[in-house]
């Protein structure tokens, strides 16, 4: 992460709220070894591996375990990811009014632009080609842990997925549920245009395009997102 565009890593753990010392709890026994079970020759000790490059307590932090909703949400394995990925706060390049989500599809980032010049920009999966939406449209409905019904259209493609029709209720909320951890409903002229800011249990899926057309956020991200973005906020997506 670069200094021009990034908090450093004090600042990036005030904006989640975490501490870190909370996640610094050793496995390694304090117990003696019991003089009946030592050895006269030199101890084989099992060796430890190096944390994965990349790795910090503040991202330990941000992408760690949640219990939500009554549901355990993994940690994530962020040092997998590409860090440009990672939730952080940057200078603002939309140039749109405070409160304004922006999804730079190429780039595959969405921004919530914040007052100030500044923006929080978290990396997103998009649609793949031929399901991709772009537009303007509003933040009409949010939900917390939300049902998934896909559209019939999809149904039509994928028939093993018509247990989950609208005729059928849906798909309850769950860790294995598309939608994730939390939803954004995009209206477009008073209409819902079908398409989500969702959250996502496939991490490995940020920076792809992967999904029919909705934008995904790991599920850390959504949470953090959801808290932040106001009611009927104004949303882009660019091409």
């Amino acid at each position: 992460m670069s200094s021009s565009n990034n908090l450093t890593r004090r600042s990036l753990l005030s904006l989640t709220g975490l501490g870190a010392a909370s996640l610094l709890a050793s496995c390694a026994s304090s117990r003696p070894i019991s003089p009946s079970l030592r050895l006269d020759g030199p101890v084989e000790r099992p060796m430890i591996p190096a944390a994965p490059t990349g790795r910090s307590p503040e991202l330990d932090a941000m992408y760690g375990e949640i219990f939500d909703g009554g549901y355990v949400i993994p940690a994530v394995p962020y040092w997998n990811i590409p860090e440009r990925f990672y939730r952080q706060q940057v200078i603002d390049p939309t140039g749109q009014p405070a409160g304004s989500i922006v999804v730079d599809t190429p780039n595959r980032f969405l921004y919530l632009v914040e007052p100030g010049g500044t923006a929080m920009r978290y990396g997103v999966g998009i649609g793949r080609e031929g399901f991709a939406w772009q537009g303007t449209g509003v933040i009409q409905w949010r939900q917390k842990w939300p049902k998934w019904t896909p559209p019939d259209e999809m149904v039509a493609r994928q028939p093993e997925l018509v247990k989950y029709s609208i005729a059928n209720g849906g798909m309850p909320p769950g860790l294995k549920n598309p939608l994730g951890a939390r939803a954004l409903y995009i209206f477009q002229n008073g209409e819902d245009t079908l398409y989500r800011l969702h959250g996502s249990p496939e991490w490995n899926s940020i920076g792809k395009a992967v999904s029919s057309g909705c934008v995904r956020l790991m599920n850390q991200d959504i949470i953090d997102l959801y808290e932040r973005v106001p009611n009927k906020a104004k949303v882009q997506v660019w091409q």
